[in-house]
């Protein structure tokens, strides 16, 4: 099974939605830049070796390629302007996180924020509780979108 099937295999947790007053060419760049920044750092490492994450370190190419990681996920799906899937694993949980573009107009486009993921067992109970249940998951994506935004409308991100 692909990447892909296997992500669209999850449960659906939420979606989030913003739309970026810039093409979906920037608003790539703004996106790379913002999960960059987000997940590739010290803590992210941390937190990804005590929740025993498959993928616990950043490599592969900038702007992220179908290989590429970031501490707790590995990039399923990298369509330039199009789509970043952020898939990965640890003992609590599966799970993705899917970004999708679409222009909705003149210099205006779409971020949908998809969340997807299973909890098996009793502690995967407890830590979907933890995530979802407390809105801490909710507020991390809003806020990712808010920086893509932000980047965006400011000509901000990587080539």
């Amino acid at each position: 099974m692909d990447a892909a099937a296997e992500i669209l295999d999850l449960p659906f947790v939420d979606a989030h939605t913003s739309v970026v007053a810039a093409p979906p060419d920037a608003v790539w760049r703004a996106l790379c830049e913002t999960v960059g920044h987000h997940f590739a750092d010290r803590p992210a490492e941390s937190v990804a070796r005590l929740l025993d994450c498959t993928d616990r370190i950043t490599s592969g190419p900038r702007p992220p390629a179908e290989g590429s990681t970031i501490p707790g996920f590995h990039v399923a799906t990298a369509v330039p302007g199009r789509e970043l899937a952020l898939a990965g694993s640890h003992r609590f949980s599966t799970y993705a996180l899917i970004f999708r573009l679409e222009e909705v107009g003149a210099g205006q486009t779409r971020v949908r924020a998809e969340t997807r993921a299973a909890f098996p067992g009793p502690t995967g109970r407890v830590y979907r509780f933890l995530v979802i249940g407390t809105r801490g998951h909710t507020l991390v994506v809003r806020r990712m979108l808010r920086k893509v935004r932000e980047r965006a409308s400011q000509g901000r991100g990587a080539v």
